[in-house]
């Protein structure tokens, strides 16, 4: 499962990729690990709907529909977070989550478990350097979160490699244009115009998914 040279040490059910020098490798999560035990407060706060404009439920009801027939596949998300996708994505998927703050992903651990997830594991990695070896996934997952990567480009180039020909990526992000209150989101936000183009660079097939929740978009793009 893991590329060629990478290392993992496993501690409390994350797996931590080890640098040449023998250390683990660290991120700097942007809320910090210490109030990670904030997150869904965060989210259910201030996010939904005061920044989205949008109903979490009707989020979760988007993704329900869109994954209801994904069974029994690979399935990678980037940026796991607390682990909402017990939410939408049905339990007999083997799943593979990754994130840079292994505070919300001990949470992720716990959600999956208690929704009864029996083939899951978790990475404390970046989008943009998967530990992973090629061609290995059938459905990549980004939820609320593409606006806050450095470098989109990388990301993509990491799920096209990652994942096996004919994989469906499937995204929510804010965008500009469906931003009709005018809140500040964090991180970058691009046009769906912009998110086409970008998805059509790397050789992925632009597919928009056509609900209307607030700032955010919906999509899928196909290897």
């Amino acid at each position: 499962m893991l590329k060629n040279g990478t290392k993992v040490i496993s501690k409390k059910e994350l797996h931590y990729v080890v640098e040449d020098g023998g250390n683990l490798l660290k991120f700097k999560p942007w809320l910090g690990d210490a109030f990670s035990f904030l997150y869904d407060v965060i989210m259910a706060k201030s996010i939904f709907p005061n920044k989205f404009g949008g109903d979490m439920n009707q989020h979760y009801g988007i993704l329900r529909k869109e994954l209801q027939g994904v069974h029994e596949k690979r399935v990678l998300e980037l940026a796991t977070g607390s682990g909402s996708a017990v939410n939408f994505l049905p339990n007999d998927n083997q799943y593979t989550g990754t994130d840079i703050s292994p505070g919300l992903l001990r949470k992720a651990v716990k959600s999956f478990r208690n929704a009864g997830f029996t083939n899951a594991g978790f990475y404390v990695t970046s989008a943009d350097n998967l530990p992973f070896d090629d061609n290995l996934f059938d459905i990549a997952l980004c939820i609320l979160s593409l606006n806050f990567f450095n470098d989109i480009n990388k990301v993509l180039q990491e799920v096209k490699r990652v994942a096996a020909p004919g994989a469906v990526f499937i995204c929510s992000v804010p965008v500009l244009e469906r931003n009709k209150v005018r809140s500040t989101i964090r991180g970058t936000l691009y046009s769906e115009e912009e998110l086409r183009e970008i998805c059509k660079e790397h050789g992925l097939s632009y597919e928009t998914i056509p609900f209307k929740n607030g700032a955010l978009l919906y999509f899928r793009a196909i290897m």
